[in-house]
């Protein structure tokens, strides 16, 4: 069990490391920001990674504090979901998904389990992960981003 202060210093690591690993790739040559992830230009929509104890996660959020938006925004999404797939295919589409602080958040995620950001020798595992099917989602959004910014 790691301590309040040990586990922020593991996350950074990893973070770190992670940031490492993706300035290695070549997509990012040229590229000045690594990923669109919280700066989409669309108020309730955001992407995100996660890494935990239970795998890795790469997440697409409607978080628009508007239901109506919001369920209109994941309906769309619904709707282009052939185009959500042919980048990111195999994804888990929640149309309520209430977060730790009990905001709900429509969803479309994909998980990698069996590995443990605590143990560093899974580290391998997580970055190509995240790296790639972030890269796929990011495609996937910037072929709905206009549709999305009508949703108003």
């Amino acid at each position: 069990m790691y301590s309040r202060e040990e586990e922020k210093i593991l996350k950074r690591e990893f973070w770190n490391g992670f940031s490492e690993f993706c300035e290695r790739l070549p997509r990012f040559k040229y590229r000045k920001k690594k990923w669109i992830l919280y700066n989409t230009k669309i108020k309730g929509i955001e992407m995100k990674f996660d890494a935990n104890r239970e795998g890795a996660y790469v997440i697409f959020e409607i978080n628009h504090p508007n239901e109506d938006i919001r369920l209109e925004m994941m309906a769309l999404m619904e709707k282009y979901k052939a185009i959500v797939n042919q980048y990111f295919p195999d994804a888990q589409w929640e149309m309520l998904h209430v977060k730790p602080c009990g905001t709900p958040v429509c969803r479309i995620y994909k998980f990698k389990g069996g590995i443990d950001i605590h143990k560093k020798e899974d580290w391998p595992e997580f970055y190509p992960f995240l790296s790639r099917e972030m890269n796929q989602l990011e495609k996937a959004f910037n072929e709905l981003r206009e549709l999305l910014e009508e949703v108003k």
